[in-house]
């Protein structure tokens, strides 16, 4: 570990932190969290890109407010939508497996972000219903889905689109 890549890790977990405040507003409102995270793999890779989001949700969990909304705490991390900030790690982790397995080809970083978004998805849905059903009674998985990740859909592919074109740009001149 270098301290230039040390470095780069806490500003990208600043960087994911700010985007998180960043809400635009909709009939369901997203902030920029997500395409932040997708910036930080694209330009990290896959184990510095981690790195800076197991910081950012320690940072949180400890109670700065980084989250969205300005929350923080282990509070944040445990509620209903709590999977989903911790399934930014498991999107880390596919993108750091791809890098490892099939290179950092173009296809290959897309391709790991798409199915590292899924697996976020994935993981989510199924906190929200475990976490959900302990305070309001039992909900579908469809309805969660419909809930928490349909509305999504549309604005993440569009921050993925983003994040792959201003990460490549960077690239170029943090290289």
């Amino acid at each position: 570990m270098s301290a230039k890549n040390l470095v780069r890790s806490a500003l990208c977990a600043a960087v994911i932190a700010v985007c998180a405040w960043l809400t635009v507003p909709s009939v369901v409102p997203f902030t920029m969290q997500t395409f932040a995270v997708f910036l930080t793999l694209w330009v990290l890779g896959g184990g510095y890109g981690t790195l800076a989001i197991a910081v950012y949700l320690l940072l949180g969990a400890v109670g700065v407010p980084v989250f969205a909304g300005f929350k923080g705490g282990i509070g944040a991390l445990l509620g209903t939508t709590g999977g989903y900030l911790i399934g930014f790690l498991v999107t880390g982790g596919i993108y750091a497996l791809a890098q490892k397995l099939f290179g950092t080809r173009l296809w290959v970083r897309i391709a790991a972000l798409v199915i590292g978004l899924l697996a976020c998805y994935a993981f989510g849905t199924a906190w929200f219903c475990i976490v959900y059903a302990r305070t309001n009674g039992a909900i579908g998985v469809g309805t969660a889905l419909s809930w928490c990740v349909l509305p999504f859909l549309l604005p993440d592919a569009a921050k993925l689109a983003l994040a792959v074109f201003v990460g490549s740009r960077l690239e170029k001149i943090i290289k």
